[in-house]
């Protein structure tokens, strides 16, 4: 499998934009990748910010308990034992859930309240005094931390001036917490992170297998039949498994193969046409001017005859090459458009006239109704080898009655024009195609006059005007063809 993806994730890494790397190697690389970020940034936390965002919570903590006994202590009304008792049952209560020891000293440094009864031991009378004095001068609560007696440990003091209307002296609420290292949770979570990224990496490398099969798998298949629809196998089938991209790519490709595959078929029947078309005249051409040559050559009259086969049958190629250098000219939009105003309705009853000549001799009718006149604007003489080609066409492969119809109809920005014959129609799957080169639906029909090209200028031709066209058909009832010619509203119309 030769094919990869191009992972924003990837992108930028030299060896991952080769061609031929592998999917599933883009995957596994992919997954590796992530895990790889993610010990980073777990290992990361843990060493350079376990320890600093503990050691914030733990002050934060103990800010918090202080500021509550603060607010508490300055809203209570302590006017008997009872009431101081409810009060140092909310402290300990406090101290209790955020971990912390605390005590309440007088300014004679006589300790009121605490909840260890260490702690008292742990602060001299100068600590205390020094508390004090920072808490009333440089601020309230006044908070320091100092090393603590076991190594790499710390302690946050706290001393806030706790003020009580029910007291006639301040009293000063001390708080201390211990920080201790976290070095033996770090490496706790170092060492079960290890067994983490073990797991993470079977892990990965099994997802990554999974997932490089299912989604290699349905483009490994596209590539097979795309490698045989190369060779030429026009009726390759393309899956695309259970992903909506690959489904849809595969639908498209399903749908390119079957073009494809039609193109082929036309190309061959074009060259078949082409060869036919140009081989029989040439054909007649050499045979009628060798019998010239060596039979009718002191004959007049049949020298006469034979040429005049010789004059048709070059018309005849000299209106194909006619009518293919028209197409290209028309296709390759190196022929300009005339634009010019004219009555619709007056060049159709002309056209349908000049054929009268022709008709009515061979049992032909063409039907046609007047209407009132209409003006429009466009390349008249192109516009008149449309109407030509359409009629043409219904003389070929009218029914037996040899009726053709020709309609008009007035829409409010467009003239529709119909030409309809009374033939076999066209089957849907072939409907589609009639408008290609030297396309002929029927195999068996009487002798065709013309090129095989006929319909193909018609579309070049409303292609070039970007008149809509369409045709109308069903076995067995016919065929209709219709374009639409824009209608000229600044000319001067007789309604």
């Amino acid at each position: 499998m030769e094919w990869g993806i191009n992972l924003k994730l990837n992108s930028k890494i030299p060896f991952l934009k080769n061609k031929n790397f592998h999917i599933r190697y883009h995957i596994l690389f992919s997954f590796l990748l992530i895990i790889a970020l993610a010990v980073i940034l777990i290992w990361g936390s843990q060493i350079l910010y376990l320890s600093k965002f503990y050691e914030g919570v733990r002050i934060h903590g103990a800010e918090d308990a202080a500021e509550k006994m603060s607010e508490k202590f300055l809203a209570s009304e302590i006017d008997d034992s009872d009431d101081f008792d409810k009060l140092t049952e909310y402290f300990d209560t406090i101290a209790s859930n955020n971990e912390l020891s605390y005590m309440i000293v007088d300014s004679y440094y006589t300790v009121i309240q605490e909840n260890n009864k260490n702690m008292a031991y742990q602060f001299s009378r100068r600590d205390i005094d020094f508390l004090q004095k920072n808490a009333n001068i440089k601020g309230n609560p006044y908070l320091t931390c100092v090393e603590g007696d076991a190594p790499n440990t710390k302690v946050v003091i706290i001393c806030s001036v706790l003020k009580n209307p029910g007291t006639s002296a301040d009293c000063y609420l001390i708080v201390s917490s211990l920080i201790t290292p976290m070095n033996t949770t770090i490496m706790l979570l170092k060492q079960s992170s290890y067994f983490i990224i073990i797991l993470l990496i079977v892990f990965s490398v099994f997802l990554s297998v999974i997932m490089s099969k299912s989604i290699a798998e349905p483009i490994q298949k596209i590539t097979e039949s795309a490698d045989k629809l190369a060779k030429g196998e026009y009726k390759t089938e393309f899956d695309g498994g259970r992903f909506a991209e690959t489904k849809k790519l595969a639908k498209t490709l399903n749908y390119a193969s079957a073009e494809i595959s039609k193109i082929d078929e036309l190309q061959r029947d074009l060259i078949a046409n082409v060869s036919h078309d140009l081989r029989t005249p040439l054909t007649m051409i050499k045979a009628y001017a060798e019998m010239i040559r060596d039979i009718s050559g002191e004959r007049r009259e049949k020298r006469e005859e034979h040429l005049g086969i010789i004059i048709k049958e070059t018309d005849r190629l000299a209106a194909l090459v006619s009518d293919m250098l028209d197409l290209s000219k028309l296709e390759n939009g190196s022929q300009p458009l005339n634009y010019s105003s004219f009555d619709m309705n007056s060049k159709l009853r002309d056209i349908v006239e000049r054929y009268k000549g022709f008709s009515e001799p061979n049992g032909y009718t063409i039907n046609y109704t007047e209407s009132s006149p209409v003006f429009v604007r466009c390349d008249m003489g192109k516009i008149e080898q449309v109407i030509y080609n359409l009629i043409n066409n219904a003389v070929n492969y009218t029914g037996d009655d040899k009726q053709i119809y020709v309609s008009m109809e007035t829409e409010e920005d467009f003239v529709k024009i119909t030409v309809k014959d009374t033939g076999k129609g066209i089957s849907e799957e072939n409907i589609h195609q009639i408008f290609e080169k030297y396309y002929r639906c029927e195999k068996t029909r009487r002798e065709v006059v013309g090129t095989g090209l006929g319909l193909s200028i018609v579309r070049a031709v409303l292609k070039a005007h970007n008149f809509p066209f369409g045709v109308q058909s069903a076995p067995g009832k016919g065929t209709a063809f219709w374009f639409k010619v824009k209608r000229d509203k600044e000319s001067i119309c007789i309604q």
